[in-house]
């Protein structure tokens, strides 16, 4: 199987309001690590054909001293830059996208996995698996069978058909990524995530991949704690 080679942009650049705390959900302690920082680990546990060449972390200007504090500290390794988010989750992609420009033009970079920070318990076994499928298909979404929404699952792997919950990582041909997030920038389109801009300006191939009940999303105070429970379950198997 062929070496996929990788980029993972990590969105962390959110807030904690209702987790009901002042600071960063993302940088709140969970198990011996800040929340964003499982993120992290699951990406340098990836195994398989999938290369991880960059890692972006997009964050808030007030949050970058402690984010570079636990690269440095827990990840010293990883080949990670730290970058300012914008004002929607658009802008935060762009910002990140402009830095792997120029590996991605030159060709060292053929696959961009885009995943939130606040969905820590996405292993690497998932982002491995949207890699792949990325690579030969066009890009990749990870879903869980959910009757409250609106997207639906075609036939084939695409959206349409049973109602799913989308999640993240998400994994997107590099080149086609990048020229339609340089397409919205000329035109003033602002996506209200990946895929709306995706489906915008590609005719990139989406298919869906089964995603984990686990890969949950911090939201309210709560989910600290089932991820931690969760956190443990691992841990004993």
């Amino acid at each position: 199987m062929p070496t996929t080679r990788t980029a993972v942009i990590l969105l962390a650049a959110g807030d904690g309001r209702r987790v009901g705390c002042e600071t960063n959900k993302v940088l709140l302690p969970l198990a011996g690590l800040p929340v964003f920082g499982w993120s992290l680990r699951a990406i340098t546990q990836m195994q398989g054909p999938a290369d991880v060449v960059r890692v972006v972390v997009v964050v808030r200007d007030q949050d970058r001293a402690m984010v570079d504090q636990t690269l440095a500290a827990q990840f010293p390794d990883l080949d990670a830059v730290v970058v300012t988010g914008g004002t929607r989750r658009h802008g935060s992609e762009w910002n990140a996208l402009s830095v792997l420009a120029d590996g991605i033009e030159a060709g060292t970079i053929e696959v961009v996995a885009i995943h939130d920070a606040a969905r820590p318990l996405a292993g690497a076994g998932l982002f491995a698996q949207v890699v792949e499928v990325a690579r030969r298909t066009g890009g990749a979404l990870p879903v869980r069978e959910q009757s409250s929404l609106i997207h639906r699952e075609k036939a084939d792997g695409g959206l349409e058909g049973r109602q799913v919950a989308v999640q993240t990582p998400q994994a997107f041909r590099a080149a086609p990524l990048l020229a339609a997030y340089q397409r919205a920038d000329r035109e003033g389109f602002v996506g209200t995530d990946t895929a709306s801009c995706i489906e915008r300006y590609t005719d990139l191939r989406i298919r869906c991949v089964a995603a984990d009940a686990s890969n949950i999303k911090i939201t309210f105070p709560e989910d600290l704690t089932l991820a931690e429970r969760l956190l443990g379950r691992v841990s004993r198997t």
